[in-house]
């Protein structure tokens, strides 16, 4: 991620100097370096007000000012909640008040009288870290809203798929890696007397007996082997004589290590006819 020189000489700056003249010889001094968006201010008064509507790149500050001196003017600046980065540059005559610049929030400093070429470079090295830090802000939130629309996408598929897959089946089923139903939906507690595990480490328990073991036995392999089945009929014989058959469906699962979390699928029971 770069910024273009282009974009450095567009930035928005704020010149804030009760004294005329320093105003104006910065206003020639960025000018003559190719900026065109430069404005100025003698009253400190105004520039919080400015500032959240202009919403400037880097703002030239004068500590020593009437009304309002420049440490009180940054405090303000520090309650616009929209500016994450705060880029002002001080300018003082006075070396003791460097340091506290600094830790009041100013990024830099500068000292009268002024050295222009030192001012200058000063000026472009922390524009260019602005301009980034705006770039990046707004590729953090275009990448924020492309997750947000990708989630609500993967939400409403979601729903279709649940929605399908009811339409399609008797009942929705998931069991972890050791065997234990985990989530099951629709009427498979009744069809296949299972008594789901409480949340205390219960065992899966076939409450109804009769099934047909060669067919649980086949079915088991495949799960033991991690492979997908499609359309597999087991049944059974109940007590009272009849027969239930069901069909079922089911697939791996696998977490990003690759690693065997469980199984998912969906069944149904078959008409007694079948």
């Amino acid at each position: 991620m770069t910024i273009e020189e282009s974009e450095i000489r567009n930035a928005r700056i704020l010149i804030v100097d009760d004294q005329e003249a320093n105003v104006l010889l910065l206003e020639q001094m960025l000018a003559e370096a190719g900026y065109v968006s430069v404005a100025s201010t003698m009253n400190p008064l105004e520039v919080c007000a400015l500032h959240r509507r202009e919403h400037y790149d880097l703002i030239l500050l004068d500590l020593q000012m009437p009304a309002m001196d420049g440490f009180q003017l940054i405090e303000g600046l520090k309650t616009n909640a929209a500016d994450g980065y705060l880029s002002v540059l001080v300018i003082t005559a006075q070396s003791g008040h460097k340091l506290r610049a600094l830790q009041a929030g100013a990024k830099d400093f500068i000292s009268k009288p002024f050295n222009l070429v030192e001012i200058k470079t000063r000026i472009h090295n922390l524009l260019e870290v602005r301009l980034l830090y705006k770039k990046l802000e707004n590729y953090s939130k275009e990448l924020e809203r492309q997750v947000e629309a990708r989630t609500a996408e993967l939400r409403e598929s979601e729903a279709r798929y649940r929605s399908l897959t009811e339409l399609a089946s008797d009942w929705y089923w998931e069991q972890d890696e050791n065997g234990t139903f985990t989530k099951v939906s629709g009427p498979v507690l009744e069809m296949l007397g299972i008594r789901v595990p409480t949340l205390a480490g219960e065992d899966n328990v076939f409450a109804i007996g009769g099934w047909n073991e060669a067919d649980r036995e086949a079915l088991k392999t495949t799960i033991a082997a991690r492979q997908p089945f499609l359309d597999f009929v087991f049944g059974r014989i109940n007590v009272d004589g009849s027969k239930q058959s069901f069909r079922v469906s089911g697939e791996p699962m696998f977490n990003s290590a690759c690693r065997f979390v469980g199984y998912r699928g969906i069944g149904v029971e078959l008409p007694a006819n079948r």
